[in-house]
This record gives structure tokens, sequence and C-alpha cells, in this order.
């Protein structure tokens, strides 16, 4: 297209829902992170992820939310797991922020730690972050985190949640949802893959705390997840936020549809997107247009199990599973109700 001046342009495209350069018309508060100049490349280039990594796309947009909301004063402490091994192959980094690897389960108690060294100090604009994957956050983290929470420390915890223990070879989490398969809940028997009624949701256990903030989020919604990264920087007190992050790896996905499978799974009624302050769940992210609990799990190898006759019955139960979360938290809006 021909420039024009100001005065004769007749079209300007203001693309909200994306992060094209489109969103360099909008205003400055309505502009993405990652459209402006204040994207800070917090994890920069060149790391190890495998391709279609959900967990550094979702890492990126997180870290680098939070060094804007906090004017670059920022912190972080890392547990052991996928984010820790694919950007810090030793003696390289791919971090440009002050930086600390923990072990698998203390990376809350660890930034507890930080907090606590910086308010001795006085340094109140120095914030901090912990983050690590479902593994050291739901099973092997999840003690030091409830600490965390109880002492309402002023720390803001990201859980990465690609579901199972993907850097030591796919085994399975308590987050790892019903009938998936793992490499140690392998595909066979009369009720293949993970067990039903099994895990924990660890968003509803911090809800449970009364701390301050609680929230999901999901790497298909860029513009979501930093809206609640930002908002999370601007409260003082124990916060918790849990992205969800596909793995193509173990999932069994192509790795150029991983925005489509958190999709999928947000709109499907898997993976509820919602807010929680002091107790009390105070937003939910409505689904516009319902899609199938099969269609996501067809994205996906680790289910291809349940599309066996034998194993209708896994599928039905799945299905079953995300009605009681359409329900439970209200999730359809006007316009899907008036579809149903």
């Amino acid at each position: 297209m021909p420039y024009l001046p100001e005065s004769k342009q007749k079209v300007k495209f203001y693309q909200t829902g994306t992060f094209t350069v489109g969103n360099r018309l909008l205003e400055d508060d309505q502009r993405s992170v990652q459209a402006t100049i204040d994207r800070s490349n917090s994890l920069d280039s060149g790391h190890r992820a495998c391709q279609g990594c959900g967990e550094a796309l979702g890492a990126r947009f997180a870290i680098d939310a939070a060094m804007r909301a906090t004017n670059n004063q920022l912190i972080a402490a890392n547990a052991t797991g996928c984010l820790e091994v694919f950007t810090t192959p030793y003696p390289e980094t791919a971090w440009s922020i002050p930086w600390i690897h923990s072990l698998f389960g203390n990376a809350s108690a660890v930034a507890s730690g930080i907090a606590a060294a910086l308010k001795v100090k006085g340094r109140d604009e120095v914030r901090v972050i912990a983050q690590g994957g479902d593994g050291g956050t739901t099973d092997i983290g999840l003690g030091c985190l409830s600490g965390t929470f109880d002492r309402n420390d002023d720390v803001l915890y990201i859980c990465y949640n690609n579901q199972a223990y993907m850097n030591t070879g796919v085994q399975r989490s308590s987050a790892t949802p019903a009938a998936a398969r793992t490499a140690t809940t392998m595909p066979v028997g009369k009720q293949p893959g993970n067990a039903f009624n099994t895990g924990k949701s660890v968003p509803l256990i911090a809800i449970a705390h009364q701390i301050p903030y609680v929230a999901t989020a999901s790497v298909h919604d860029l513009h979501d997840l930093e809206l609640k990264v930002t908002k999370a920087m601007q409260i003082h007190g124990a916060r918790y936020i849990e992205i969800f992050v596909p793995c193509p790896l173990g999932w069994g996905s192509i790795p150029g549809d991983t925005i489509k499978v958190a999709r999928y799974a947000v709109e499907s009624g898997m993976y509820p997107l919602l807010e929680g302050e002091y107790g009390e769940i105070t937003a939910v992210t409505k689904i516009r247009k319902q899609v199938p609990v099969a269609e996501y799990l067809k994205l996906q190898k680790r289910f291809a199990h349940v599309f066996k006759p034998a194993n209708a019955h896994q599928l039905a139960e799945l299905e079953g599973i995300a009605a009681r979360n359409i329900k439970r938290f209200d999730l359809l809006s006007r316009e899907a109700n008036a579809n149903e």
C-alpha cells in the first residue's frame, strides 16, 4: 500500500487481537509488550526449547510483561525443569535478568528468601518471581509453595503447566489429565492412560489460601496473559498464576498447532481461565464458541486410545469433566448458550 499523508489515509487497521505490527497503531496503554520498545527480551533467542514449545512462549511473554510492570526491577528464582534446562545449558544462558536456579521443589522458598533480603535492605522497588513446571509446583514443591502462600510473602509464583514431567521423560505428574498417556501411565488395560479422579488443582488450592491474587492463563491468549501478569505485579503479597503451555513432544501434537491446542483446551471447557482474590473467584473468561472435547483431544497422540471403540467410556468421562467445569465456573457466554 503506497504511503498517504495522515489527512488522506482512509483505512487504519486496529488489530487488537493479534501481536502483529498493526498493534503499533493503538494507544500506548493498549499495546502488548511485544509490540512496543518496552520489550525487554528477558528470555532471549538461542535457547534449546523444542519446536512449538508452549513453555518458552509463555515464559517470554510473562517475564517481559513483569519487567515492564516493574520498570525492569525484577529477580527470578527458577525451579529445576524444562525451562531451566533449555535456557541454561552450562556455561550458557538465555536469561538477561537476575536469575537464580533452585532445586526442583524449593523455588518458592528461595524466592521468599530473596524477598525477605530485599525487604531488609529497603529495596522495595525490586520485585521477585518464582517459576517452575507442574512437577516442581503441584508435586515436589507444593509444601514450600503453601508456606509462601500462608506467610503471604511478596512473591509472584508462575507455574508453566504442561501436565507432566517432560524434561525427565514424560512421566505423570499430579497435573496430568485423566486418560492421558505418559511414560508411567501407558494406554493398556481396561482403564488405559492416567487414572480418573486423581491429581489436584493448584489454582483452587491457592484461592483457598486466601492470597491477594490467583489467575490461570493460556498461551493462546497472550494479551490476557500479559494483563494478568501486569495486574499481579501491581499487588504486594503472595500471588499465583498458572499458564497452560502445550508440549508437542510430550503430548504428541504438531509443533505448529501449539496455539490451536491451547485455544481448544480453553474453549472446550477442559482448562478454565479464571481470576481469584482473597479466597473468592472474581472473574472467568467466557467461552464464546464451544469446541467439542473430541476436537481438542484429537490434536494429541496422548489421547489416541480414547477414540477406540473399547474406550468410548473414557471419552464420555472426559466430556463430563469439561461439562462440570463449564457448569461450576459458568463459562458459557450468552452467544454460546444461545447455540446450545
